[in-house]
């Protein structure tokens, strides 16, 4: 299997569990659940880091986020059907409804006051009282993924 493919099938996993669980799987459960070495999976999740498809853990070769889910918690609590998550910002906590196909409950702070805030999305629609503020323009988000 050549890196593309095996890349493939890693980022297939990743999402797969994200998707059932609410959260990315650890290194030891891609090794396991794919029969693969655990450097081989380590290669590949760094591959896909470097590809922008997810995140890293800062100090280790683990899933920080794999958008819109994060693997630690967050200021967004997500809970759609059978899913409590956390995603790693507003637009990702719309994310998640939106993967799901699921009316969601987004239980966050305003970022303004720090008051509890709660965001609804149903049949597709988002409720809540308050606005969405973007600091940093979309197309500088890379720049510092972990900050945006």
């Amino acid at each position: 299997m050549d890196h593309q493919e095996r890349d493939e099938q890693v980022r297939r996993y990743v999402y797969g569990v994200a998707l059932s669980t609410g959260a990315p799987p650890t290194v030891s459960a891609l090794s396991d659940f794919l029969r693969l070495a655990r450097d081989e999976v380590e290669a590949s999740l760094r591959r896909l880091a470097d590809a922008h498809v997810l995140v890293l853990q800062p100090d280790r070769t683990e899933i920080l986020m794999a958008a819109p889910f994060s693997a630690v918690p967050t200021p967004f609590l997500v809970r759609a059907g059978e899913i409590s998550c956390f995603a790693n910002c507003i637009w990702d906590a719309l994310g998640v409804a939106a993967m799901l196909h699921q009316d969601a409950q987004i239980d966050t702070s305003c970022q303004d006051c720090g008051g509890p805030m709660s965001v609804e999305v149903r049949a597709d629609a988002v409720s809540a009282e308050g606005l969405v503020h973007f600091a940093v323009p979309a197309k500088e988000w890379w720049a510092d993924i972990v900050f945006t």
